[in-house]
């Protein structure tokens, strides 16, 4: 595992972000494990989440794309600042471009923030968690809208590894199969657990936590 990742996994715990215990998800799941990227909420915890969504675009994409899409309302922020971070570690000028929940009729009207997107854009859409992969099908048509866009993929900071409501598949499978781009995460679960548990010293992910998961897993794991 690649050092960057083992150091966010360490990073999203010290910021409260991934913990461990009884958490009941929008889906009516008991989860032994909740993400929660609403808990990023200062300057320096920014600055280094979008360090690391930045080597993983970079590490999965590489500098084949022009604009990076972040979903209102939680993508606003990852996608600011990650084009930051992606400037300052790269070099290259990403543009920063995410939707309104509304569409404003002045002065810098209609649906889009940031850039607009035109045709010709390659388009990467970031995101911090999806389990349903429902969010997507809101964003893929306003993209779509903007003209002859190439949307060369989805990240999302952690992949569950779990079957979506509607499938044995996981939701960014799913994402992959029905529009074609590649999705990927800055870790998985499986990584979290070698790290903290597998080959960690078992204090975050215990004896017992571990057998929560498998059965979480056994009955929730993506096929």
């Amino acid at each position: 595992m690649e050092d960057y990742k083992k150091e966010f996994i360490n990073f999203m715990l010290e910021c409260q972000v991934l913990k461990f215990g009884d958490f009941t998800l929008k889906s009516g799941r008991k989860s032994p494990f909740f993400m929660n990227a609403g808990a990023y909420v200062t300057g320096s915890q920014l600055a280094r989440l979008g360090k690391y969504y930045a080597q993983a675009i970079h590490d999965n994409f590489g500098d084949d794309f022009d604009v990076l899409f972040g979903p209102a309302y939680k993508g606003i922020p990852l996608s600011t600042a990650t084009v930051i971070a992606y400037s300052q570690m790269f070099g290259k000028e990403i543009r920063y471009c995410s939707n309104r929940k509304e569409a404003k009729d002045h002065g810098d009207a209609g649906i889009l923030l940031g850039s607009k997107i035109k045709d010709g854009d390659r388009v990467v859409i970031i995101e911090d968690v999806t389990t349903s992969g429902k969010s997507i099908d809101e964003t893929y048509p306003i993209i779509a809208a903007q003209g002859k866009v190439n949307i060369v993929g989805e990240i999302i900071s952690l992949n569950r590894m779990e079957k979506a409501l509607d499938s044995e598949k996981s939701a960014l499978d799913m994402i992959t199969e029905k529009y074609g781009f590649k999705t990927c995460a800055i870790v998985t679960m499986a990584e979290v657990i070698d790290a903290l548990y597998t080959n960690g010293d078992k204090q975050v992910i215990t004896d017992e936590i571990k057998a929560r998961i498998d059965a979480y897993y056994a009955e929730y794991g993506a096929k």
